[in-house]
């Protein structure tokens, strides 16, 4: 498969979750719990990010137990994590900032991948490698939607998927930008609720999410 196709597959992805949960989870009975909720309140998808020694284990324990859901392992900052989070079963990877040697490697991916990028030097570098999608992070410290109105005239061909900073209150305007498929967040799984078991909280929120989509999207 081609870069372009993966690509595509890549938007097609980010597209169909439109927000995706920024997930870290420390034990795999709370990766359980917390992947359940998301997907009973309407999302989809997640990102799993590589920050804590039970992620991997649990991106496996994921694709055997919960089918359904979409699984982009994230945090992603070595060719090494990028392999294993294949060997795993990740559906897409996701990259908060990408050097040179991962862009490259990255590209050859054998599964769709969403390279994160902060500026758009950085933008441009990685659309000359063959991307189309890339995730835009910090995507409040950076500039928020003014960053991306200013982004989509000159790189018109790039889609975004900000990250960092975006609320329930501001998602919808974030959804609304023409050259955003999708959007990621933590709002819905904030830490205190994962610790203290509070999952009727979170499949309430990922409802008001869903809900946000299914509005702004139509």
């Amino acid at each position: 498969m081609t870069i372009e196709a993966r690509q595509q597959k890549a938007e097609q992805l980010l597209r169909a979750a439109g927000i995706l949960p920024v997930v870290t989870v420390h034990t795999l009975d709370e990766a359980r719990r917390v992947s359940e909720a998301l997907l009973a309140g309407g999302l989809p998808a997640i990102e799993l990010t590589l920050r804590t020694p039970v992620a991997m284990e649990a991106l496996v324990m994921l694709k055997r137990e919960l089918p359904d859901i979409v699984i982009g392992a994230g945090t992603v900052l070595t060719v090494e994590q990028m392999q294993r989070s294949i060997d795993a079963g990740a559906d897409f990877l996701v990259t908060p900032g990408t050097t040179a040697e991962m862009a490259d490697a990255l590209a050859d991916a054998a599964v769709p991948v969403v390279p994160g990028a902060a500026t758009p030097t950085e933008l441009l570098s990685l659309m000359a490698r063959g991307f189309r999608v890339c995730k835009l992070f910090p995507a409040s410290a950076v500039g928020g939607l003014a960053m991306l109105k200013g982004l989509a005239g000159p790189l018109s061909e790039l889609k975004l998927c900000p990250t960092g900073g975006i609320g329930e209150d501001t998602a919808a305007d974030y959804l609304s930008q023409p050259n955003v498929v999708c959007i990621g967040g933590s709002w819905m799984v904030p830490k205190n609720w994962l610790e203290a078991g509070e999952w009727d909280k979170v499949r309430e929120s990922s409802a008001k999410a869903a809900a946000i989509v299914r509005r702004v999207r139509g």
